[in-house]
């Protein structure tokens, strides 16, 4: 049976945009269809501030998969496009967070969803807005919309335009 599985990527390293692309299309190949994209946004850097802007996006998608294999790959994924943990919240090439399976509450030792902290940042929850604004948090019992209005993140978010070349 299939799973609403909601991602959230980002990178500040590199050719930003090209990473998400990139991200993107390995997503769709070994996790599950994606049915819906936010925009792309501009964020400042959350956690460790003296390091590059991000660019982080929102990913609406289907999935076969179990938890820890959608863990697993995603792992796979940003380890096969370079990247290397050494610290909490630095610097990288791909980041990919799982924010929602369903409405599925899943806590273990490797995998805590929904993501525990997406109430606190609005470079989650600005791009959540876009494609899921109804979406009610199955923990907070509130809408996306609704925890964004609640928010207490100061950090900017600024959507990119991109001009048709």
């Amino acid at each position: 049976m299939a799973n609403h599985l909601i991602l959230h990527t980002g990178t500040n390293l590199g050719d930003r945009e090209d990473n998400l692309l990139k991200a993107n299309d390995l997503i769709e190949k070994r996790i599950g269809k994606i049915t819906k994209f936010s925009s792309l946004y501009e964020t400042e850097p959350w956690g460790i501030e003296d390091q590059p802007a991000f660019i982080n996006q929102a990913i609406a998608l289907t999935t076969e998969l179990s938890p820890e294999a959608i863990l697993d790959a995603a792992n796979g994924i940003e380890e096969e496009m370079g990247r290397i943990r050494v610290k909490k919240w630095e610097r990288r090439l791909i980041d990919i967070d799982i924010i929602f399976l369903g409405d599925q509450i899943i806590k273990t030792k490797r995998l805590t969803v929904p993501h525990k902290h997406i109430q606190d940042r609005n470079f989650v929850l600005i791009p959540l807005m876009e494609i899921i604004p109804d979406f009610v948090h199955p923990i907070f019992n509130e809408t996306i919309e609704e925890l964004y209005e609640k928010s207490t993140d100061t950090l900017e978010v600024f959507l990119l335009n991109f001009e048709e070349e």
